[in-house]
């Protein structure tokens, strides 16, 4: 089992800087696939970035250039680095994770391990 928490979400101004942390508990956090999702109001939640255990990394377009996924292992965390920040991205933020990916990164099926979620609004 793995416990996931996400923090740093806030409200801010369209062109600012955010990062997430999502801190990892339970058996070897640095093993897993970690992933982050989005979900804006009467949307459905949608692929934002992974990173592998390996350290290879990879985002939807939308987000590509402006957010970067990383982790500090020894810190059982992971983050999400968003800059450059546009209304469209506010959403609920989610962290996932998973032993394995068995040929998909971006589906929610693929992830066995969520967090709770934390709010991210930009304002223009």
């Amino acid at each position: 089992q793995v416990q996931l928490v996400e923090s740093g979400g806030r409200s801010v101004q369209a062109g600012d800087s955010l990062r997430l942390s999502c801190a990892g508990s339970g058996r070897i956090f640095s093993k897993y696939n970690v992933a982050w999702f989005r979900q804006a109001p009467g949307k459905e939640r949608e692929f934002v970035a992974a990173l592998g255990w390996t350290g290879i990394e990879y985002y939807a377009d939308s987000v590509r250039g402006r957010f970067t996924i990383s982790r500090d292992n020894a810190k059982n965390t992971a983050y999400l680095q968003m800059n450059s920040l546009k209304p469209e991205d506010t959403a609920d933020y989610y962290c996932a994770a998973t032993e394995r990916w068995y040929g998909d990164y971006v589906g929610r099926r693929a992830y066995d391990y969520w967090g709770q979620g934390t709010r991210v609004t930009v304002s223009s």
